[in-house]
């Protein structure tokens, strides 16, 4: 099957929510005037041009995120992350396709808020249930959020549409999992699905993912979408024009991720121009 026959079916599957879009931060290149730290090198370069980390893990996120936890403090981390994201840039076209769209889950792992700002131009109501860091909400995995950023005390066992943010995000309240101590804590857990939420194990089972602007080249990238799948369909979709590294490879070939080799610039258009009449039909 050539590019377009997949590009016809992802925007039919999508159309009756059968596809969850799972976003990396490389959504952002689409995106206008972004003024937020668009990959994990920047994001580390934005912390290090404010405090000083050694040299040797200058351009390591989760290894700088530490070293400041521990060596400034927990808040430290999170008033640089607030500052990092506190700009939001508008939301790109092909984010208010896929808000628009048939889907009923979003996972997006970066940790800005242009996607909430396209699920909020929609007229269909929403929630937000983001990742939380244990050193800050210890014994709590998850928080949830009503799209106006009113804190949900629970999530109910059918909320209607959900944009999960594992790694936490800007807004509503400054939650981020960034520092190794972070991950670790999760990834302990991650294996028996206690940090993700119900209603996402729920809503996966026999979908289909389509990943965008994401990469799988580190093991923190591949461990998270491995058990975000988990008990879905067997078979997915990665936008990716560059060769994949052998572990990317590895991990696709695992997962049976069929990968479409193009850009993200490129493949927005022809998703936008399928997904029309497939939403009309």
């Amino acid at each position: 099957m050539d590019n377009q026959d997949l590009i016809q079916e992802i925007a039919r599957s999508l159309a009756t929510g059968v596809v969850i879009p799972y976003m990396g931060p490389e959504m952002l290149s689409l995106c206008a005037d972004v003024a937020v730290p668009a990959t994990p090198l920047a994001l580390a370069e934005s912390m290090t041009a404010k405090v000083s980390v050694p040299h040797k893990i200058r351009k390591r996120l989760t290894q700088t995120a530490q070293f400041i936890e521990n060596f400034k403090h927990r808040k430290s981390v999170v008033h640089l992350m607030n500052e990092a994201f506190a700009t939001s840039p508008a939301p790109s076209a092909l984010q208010l396709a896929l808000a628009n769209s048939g889907a009923k889950l979003w996972v997006d792992t970066w940790y800005d808020d242009s996607f909430s700002k396209a699920l909020a131009q929609g007229g269909d109501a929403w929630v937000q249930v983001q990742g939380l860091s244990q050193s800050e909400h210890f014994g709590q995995w998850t928080g949830a959020y009503a799209a106006d950023g009113t804190p949900l005390a629970e999530l109910s066992a059918e909320p209607g549409r959900i944009l999960y943010k594992p790694w936490g995000a800007h807004s509503p309240a400054g939650n981020y999992l960034v520092s190794d101590s972070d991950y670790v804590e999760v990834l302990t857990e991650i294996d028996i699905q206690t940090p993700i939420p119900a209603a996402v194990q729920a809503w996966r089972s026999g979908r289909n993912f389509l990943f965008l602007g994401c990469r799988f080249d580190d093991q923190l990238t591949r461990s998270f979408a491995r058990q975000i799948m988990k008990r879905s369909s067997d078979r997915h979709w990665v936008v990716m024009p560059n060769e994949p590294t052998r572990m990317e490879a590895l991990f696709l070939a695992q997962q049976n991720i069929t990968r479409i080799s193009l850009s993200l610039a490129e493949f927005a258009p022809l998703l936008m121009g399928a997904m029309q009449p497939a939403l009309a039909a």
